[in-house]
């Protein structure tokens, strides 16, 4: 443990977690977590931080520090490790504050990098997530398939389930997460650090995303645990957010079940340093609103049913655009099979996301309804039972901007279908891959299977499949009389 403590010490130092000044301090705080009382210095290589905290993790387990291995208790261990050379939040925001009355960019350049150093961001984990891009008609959509999130060990599961219940912090994104040493149904936050900002003179706080899907993902929250809302003062909280982190964009999930966020008791946006291929997507219709002459509108060629503002004043967006939800909140077209409420339950909602491109400020409001029906209990306009084998989850923020997030079983699945498919092999006798029986048959007679081109080939059929579950998410079919109809709704925007 010599030498792992001296590791830690010299990548904490190196790395401005620590002062040297504090040295011989924090090898005592370390000394005592390990329960040893003598100490020699050894002149070690730093290595990567989860090599050094891989090894005193293993170190704990022989010792009896953690109790029972599993990758729970390893790692509500391995952060208490890290919040020992973490510095106290009044350091961290102090920091950014002098680095962001240089350029907001030098700010998040340093609380990104921050976040990686402390381990809060997982970067060794991270790096397993399988990422590619696919050509569709909307343009090069995102893919990845998340493999970072570990896998909960039954035991755990076992023994979370008789502990009681805490309401605190009240849920994941609450600012008393903030140092909280975790439980093992909450993970431990010793190493994170929050950035207090104001959005409409209100309190919020930035952070990153512990699963990073794109650069720089950020996540935005309220300081209280409120539920998420979308109305015009979300709009005017996004540009705030713009107006201070230009570099960036930042959007919302909806505020309604199905097509929202998987956290809709917290209100949260979501942004980040990343140019989604919605963002590249062009108008293919123009629309004109009275009143709003100054303001740039048109319907994007987007799976889903997008509308794009764009202007140089970001309030009269978010007038607009305040109008355009009012009449969304109430549209009703049978024949579209769109429903503003079914028995008083309200359906119709917005997700919004803001960006700055040049001189102007745009905002996209893509269209949700989240009404269900016998034929599909999950959604109408949610992924159909056909596509389930890829992805039946929620469309959320991420997803409608181009970058589907889909399942860890996918990883080995598409390995095992490869196999079947190069070899001939039943795929229906495999129940891991027997759902996909039917999309493999329909990939063998579009191309002539080879084990260098199927890998190829299967990352693009799956982006195939993601540009037509957004389209299925989209409230206005891709068609002639779904474009009529698009246009009668914005005609209803008064």
């Amino acid at each position: 443990m010599n030498k792992l403590i001296s590791e830690l010490v010299k990548y904490g130092i190196q790395r401005g977690l620590i002062d040297a000044e504090d040295k011989v301090f924090v090898i005592n705080r370390l000394l005592e977590l390990f329960g040893l009382n003598s100490f020699e210095w050894s002149d070690e290589e730093v290595r990567e931080i989860h090599c050094i905290l891989s090894d005193m993790t293993d170190y704990a387990v022989e010792n009896g520090i953690i109790e029972e291995d599993t990758i729970t208790n390893r790692d509500l261990f391995d952060t208490k490790v890290m919040g020992i050379i973490t510095p106290m939040p009044s350091s961290v925001r102090s920091k950014f504050r002098e680095l962001y009355e240089k350029s907001p960019k030098l700010a998040t350049d340093f609380y990104y990098r921050f976040s990686q150093d402390t381990n809060y961001i997982r970067a060794d984990r991270i790096v397993r997530d399988e990422k590619w891009k696919a050509d569709t008609e909307y343009g090069e959509i995102d893919i990845t398939i998340n493999l970072s999130k570990p896998e909960k060990d039954p035991r755990d599961i076992a023994k979370a389930a008789s502990q009681s219940k805490s309401e605190y912090p009240k849920c994941l994104l609450c600012k008393e997460n903030e140092g909280y040493a975790g439980t093992l149904s909450h993970p431990a936050r010793q190493n994170h650090r929050i950035i207090p900002i104001k959005l409409n003179e209100q309190n919020y706080f930035l952070q990153y995303s512990p699963y990073v899907y794109y650069n720089e993902h950020c996540i935005v929250f309220n300081g209280e645990h409120t539920p998420m809302k979308i109305d015009e003062g979300a709009f005017l909280k996004l540009f705030d957010f713009v107006k201070q982190f230009p570099h960036y964009f930042v959007g919302s999930n909806a505020d309604l079940p199905i097509v929202g966020g998987s956290i809709l008791t917290h209100e949260h946006f979501q942004g980040g340093n990343y140019t989604f291929a919605m963002a590249k997507a062009p108008i293919e219709t123009e629309l004109s609103f009275a009143g709003y002459e100054d303001v740039s509108a048109g319907i994007v060629k987007w799976p889903m049913s997008v509308i794009r503002l764009s202007g140089k004043d970001p309030e009269r967006i978010c007038s607009l655009g305040g109008r355009i939800l009012a009449a969304w909140r109430n549209y009703t077209d049978e024949d579209a099979f769109i429903f503003a409420t079914t028995d008083g339950v309200p359906h119709n909602t917005i997700t919004p996301i803001a960006r700055k491109r040049g001189e102007n400020f745009e905002l996209d409001l893509v269209l949700r309804n989240n009404i269900t029906t016998k034929q599909y209990p999950d959604g109408v306009y949610h992924p159909h039972p056909e596509y389930h084998h890829i992805k039946k989850e929620n469309i959320g923020l991420i997803e409608v901007m181009g970058l589907a997030v889909l399942p860890a079983r996918l990883k080995t699945e598409m390995e095992l279908l490869k196999e079947a498919m190069l070899s001939g092999a039943d795929i229906e006798k495999d129940e891991r891959i027997a759902k996909h029986k039917a999309w493999a048959e329909a990939i063998k007679n579009k191309y002539d299977i080879t084990e260098e081109n199927c890998d190829d080939i299967l990352k693009h059929e799956i982006g195939v499949v993601f540009a037509a579950i957004l389209e299925q998410c989209g409230v206005f079919a891709r068609t002639e009389k779904g474009k009529e109809q698009f246009l009668k709704f914005a005609d209803s925007v008064k």
